[in-house]
């Protein structure tokens, strides 16, 4: 993949003589060529998609000024992750891999830029393989795992008589919510409403109540089994302006009225708290209503 590269994406024909060529002199006797054989055409006739993703998940990296390197492992490692089989290469394993060739034949920090990219599809992904994950590591003492805390919100406002949601895109073409870890300082309520913020560039927001809350443990790449414990709130706006943050995995962020999301491509895992949501914002609703 570095050679066709480096030549500026020469005929398939010849990146697959190259392939060839490298795999006769390094690999001789190699039992898995037919794998190689389908993951090179697999990264070619999908490179246009996993360099838009690259580009998603490392907006302030033009696919053109990240070093040859690091461009290629990206598209294998996205490529194993997105297209491959996951029972063949978990998303871990493709991971690591990608990761030791990017430390192998990178630069110093190639390893590191590798990572990055490819934990931001996978959280994005939804984390696949994580109901296998706490399959395997349900007889570890979860006292003694590190955990994560992190929060998520339903943002929502009132216009026009009318209620409406705040949504993030991610690269995937999903909509989702707003999510990410709290400080060490912070409590989850008070790393909600600022990763909500952030996220969204929404200033005047308001902490309403907790819609729900998950665990499970997660395979970090780096730092093995790892708790990760979500909660989730819903959070009033007074604001209106949406403002995606420039940051790996989102691409859009949008208000949309509750009949609207029905037709919208959302996470099955979402869809029950978008849910719960709207239970509590009519319930907010017939309460003020009585008030009056």
């Amino acid at each position: 993949m570095f050679e066709w590269d480096f030549y500026g994406g020469a005929e398939e024909k010849n990146l697959h003589a190259a392939l060839r060529r490298n795999m006769n002199e390094f690999a001789p006797g190699m039992s898995h060529d037919a794998f190689a054989e389908n993951l090179v055409r697999g990264v070619i006739a999908r490179q246009r998609e996993l360099d838009d993703i690259i580009a998603k998940a490392a907006p302030e990296w033009p696919i053109a000024q990240i070093a040859p390197v690091d461009r290629n492992v990206l598209r294998i490692g996205l490529h194993e992750l997105l297209f491959g089989d996951n029972k063949e290469v978990p998303p871990k394993v493709a991971i690591n891999e990608a990761i030791e060739l990017a430390k192998t034949f990178g630069g110093d920090s190639s390893g590191r830029f590798v990572n990055g990219v490819l934990g931001t599809v996978y959280r994005e992904l939804g984390e696949p393989g994580k109901d296998e994950d706490a399959k395997k590591y349900s007889t570890l003492d979860l006292e003694k795992l590190p955990k994560e805390e992190l929060g998520g919100a339903v943002v929502f406002r009132k216009e026009n008589d009318k209620i409406v949601l705040a949504l993030v895109h991610d690269v995937f073409g999903y909509w989702t919510l707003s999510k990410g870890h709290r400080e060490k300082e912070e409590d989850i309520e008070t790393g909600t409403l600022r990763k909500a913020r952030e996220e969204l560039g929404l200033k005047k927001l308001r902490m309403i109540d907790k819609i729900g809350e998950n665990e499970y443990i997660a395979a970090d790449p780096e730092t093995g089994p790892t708790r990760r414990h979500v909660t989730y709130f819903l959070i009033g706006a007074d604001d209106t302006a949406l403002r995606i943050e420039n940051s790996g995995g989102l691409d859009d962020a949008r208000w949309f009225e509750i009949e609207d999301l029905a037709g919208l491509k959302i996470y099955e895992d979402i869809r029950p708290l978008l849910e719960e949501a709207i239970k509590k914002i009519q319930n907010l609703k017939f309460k003020a209503q009585n008030d009056n």
